[in-house]
């Protein structure tokens, strides 16, 4: 296949001394790595991490033995870590701006390449909440440059995509386009950021646009659900306001709300040039000089330019609309940031739950289904579909699952639900065995690497960790925190995040027959 073969033409180029000497440590700690993501050493101190591993104790150097002895166990692994370099090249900047690039073979005629902001929708307050999706919407409607049909025909020309999205954290303004054209699809992301008009009968038509938009994504049941989950989990915070806003600021924001925004938030250390895909670096930095330089360092409004932190709330937002025939619950436990040593296990622990559909011959039934939760739920027609999800932010994070459910079987499936997660989190052995554990491990791995195909993905983990872990996560390196995950870590952590907790609950449809929200905490199933 096609992306065998590109595993097999990059094998040659990864080093081996990176198993030994950085990956295999990190083995042999298995659930609190020695180094948390957030403090590994920068790619410049490992270069001599050979020769101080010589110096060792030891105590160290029977840890190393021990993990080059893990690696070896876990043969299927070394050959991906060996396969799966990472070809990625970051410069700063004077201002600040920094510029990542990841290589792939020169075969590939197209690069993804983007701008990734740190400011979402939580950097927001509630007034101007709604402002980075709506900048999202207006920056494509003309610049001092172009106007709005000439930067069409510019992206036509090319064969290129150009796209858009605000998430609660960052922002993000991507092109995909023929490595040819790499230097024109930066002047385009640049014009359209630092020139666009934000012309004031532009945002006004641009109301009526965001608004049935809104409409759409509440007709998504699960795009609602999770806007109400957040909104249930940080009341009152940022990251419990949605990303497109309250009606009211649609109708209400103003063009100067927006120069704001941009003007508070957009500033050049907080930026990300990106891109992926068979290109050189040293070209993509000298554009990003060329049309980024420019960018100020610091803010040049009076308005916060950091969000608030955020404080999990266990509460509930219950919606009842008997017009739906369904009924949607969505329940999450506080998790965990990016950063925590627990980010790991617990997307260990997301995969081992998984997702269910009863209407998907492949999701298995009673006696097929790989997750116990997904076997209690089929043994009954209490529940439509479930699926797990772990959240991560900066500061914060939410483990959970949402089911959808006839409105006659709900409150059995809530109950099944929370009785699964208590039994996982103080008798686990009755509802996962190690062969469970690996299960989910290996098809943790098997999704990351399939992700690799896209262009479109590696150029967003770029932008993303840069923005998260301010550096980039290495594959192998993931992998090998994967597989260094034990049944004891996993049941720990569930242990650690959902034993006797409270949760935050979002439900939409008919709920008559769901029980109150305080008879739904999972001590009440112990």
């Amino acid at each position: 296949s096609r992306s065998r073969s590109l595993l097999e033409r990059a094998a040659c180029a990864f080093c081996t001394s990176f198993l030994s000497t950085y990956i295999a440590p990190l083995i042999a700690a298995p659930l609190r790595p020695s180094l948390p993501l957030h403090r590994l050493p920068p790619e410049s101190s490992r270069r001599d991490s050979s020769a101080a591993t010589r110096r060792q104790s030891p105590r160290h150097q029977a840890m190393l033995r021990h993990a080059r002895r893990a690696l070896q166990r876990h043969k299927s692994s070394v050959a991906v870590l060996g396969a799966l370099p990472e070809y990625t090249e970051v410069s700063t900047l004077k201002n600040g701006l920094r510029v990542a690039t990841e290589r792939v073979p020169a075969e590939c005629e197209t690069v993804t390449l983007g701008v990734w902001i740190d400011a979402g929708s939580r950097y927001e307050a509630a007034s101007n909440n709604g402002a980075a999706h709506f900048l999202e919407h207006i920056a494509f409607k003309g610049t001092q440059r172009r106007t709005q049909r000439q930067l069409e025909v510019a992206i036509e020309d090319m064969g290129a995509h150009l796209n858009a999205y605000t998430s609660r954290e960052q922002t993000v303004y991507y092109a995909k386009l023929f490595r040819k054209d790499v230097d024109v699809g930066m002047e385009i992301l640049g014009d359209i950021l630092q020139n666009s008009l934000l012309d004031s009968g532009a945002v006004d038509r641009e109301r009526d646009v965001i608004l049935r938009e809104m409409e759409e994504v509440n007709k998504q049941h699960e795009e609602l659900i999770l806007d109400l989950l957040h909104e249930a989990a940080y009341v009152g915070g940022g990251l419990g306001r949605t990303i497109l806003g309250p009606e009211e600021n649609i109708k209400t924001l103003k063009s100067k709300d927006l120069r704001s925004y941009i003007d508070t938030h957009y500033t050049a250390p907080r930026m990300v040039v990106a891109a992926a895909g068979a290109l050189d670096h040293g070209e993509v930095v000298r554009l990003a000089e060329e049309h980024w330089s420019g960018r100020p360092t610091t803010s040049s409004t009076d308005f916060p330019v950091d969000f608030d932190r955020a404080v999990f709330t266990p509460t509930e937002v219950r919606n009842e609309d008997l017009s739906e025939p369904r009924a949607h619950v969505a329940l999450a436990f506080d998790g965990a940031e990016w950063t925590s040593p627990y980010s790991v296990p617990l997307m260990v622990l997301q995969t081992l739950v998984g997702q269910w559909d009863r209407l998907n011959p492949a999701a298995g039934g009673v006696d097929s289904a790989p997750a116990a939760l997904a076997r209690s739920l089929a043994s009954s027609d209490s529940c439509h579909s479930y699926m797990t999800f772990n959240t991560c932010y900066k500061d914060a994070g939410l483990f959970g699952l949402y089911l959808v459910a006839p409105p006659e079987g709900v409150d059995h499936a809530v109950a099944t639900t929370m009785s699964y997660f208590a039994t996982l989190s103080t008798k686990p052995e009755q509802v996962m065995s190690p062969s469970d554990v690996e299960r989910a491990k290996a098809q943790l791995k098997a999704n990351l690497i399939s992700q690799l195909d896209a262009l479109a993905h590696v150029c967003e983990e770029l932008g993303r960790q840069l923005l998260t872990y301010d550096r980039r996560l290495p594959l192998a390196e993931l992998l090998a925190r994967i597989d260094a995950v034990s049944y004891d870590d996993v049941a720990s952590t569930a242990a650690r995040f959902l034993r006797d907790q409270g949760h935050a609950q979002a439900a939409h449809g008919s709920l008559g027959n769901l029980r109150p929200f305080e008879a739904c905490h999972v001590s009440n199933f112990s």
